[in-house]
């Protein structure tokens, strides 16, 4: 099992997860993060710490787009290893429906 990050993320981006992950296994997209499933160790320190509830376990029902797409952005997006400012408007995005056919970016995060 690894933990991957879902759409609850895009336009939200905060990154209480990645200043608690013990082996900096997320990676940093435009407008959200995603999990080196390699790289995770499972031990599921980030899941609570994300405010829109964008961080689940694989093993979830629909997770294995999510899977294949934190695995194929984490090979090409810079790896982020410390907190930084979510953007202005995160909330204003928290729970909103069909993020990923509006907002997804594939363009690489500005790094940390």
């Amino acid at each position: 099992m690894t933990y991957i990050v879902n759409d609850n993320c895009i336009r939200c981006k905060y990154t209480d997860c990645v200043e608690v992950c013990p082996v900096d296994c997320f990676y940093e997209g435009e407008n959200m993060l995603v999990i080196h499933p390699d790289e995770c160790i499972d031990c599921g320190v980030c899941e609570p710490e994300c405010p829109p509830e964008a961080i689940l376990p694989d093993t979830d029902a629909g997770a294995d787009a999510w899977l294949k797409l934190n695995t194929d952005m984490s090979a090409v997006w810079p790896n982020i290893t410390r907190k930084i400012d979510a953007p202005a408007d995160a909330d204003d995005f928290k729970g909103k429906p069909n993020k990923f056919e509006e907002f997804f970016s594939d363009k690489p995060g500005n790094g940390n």
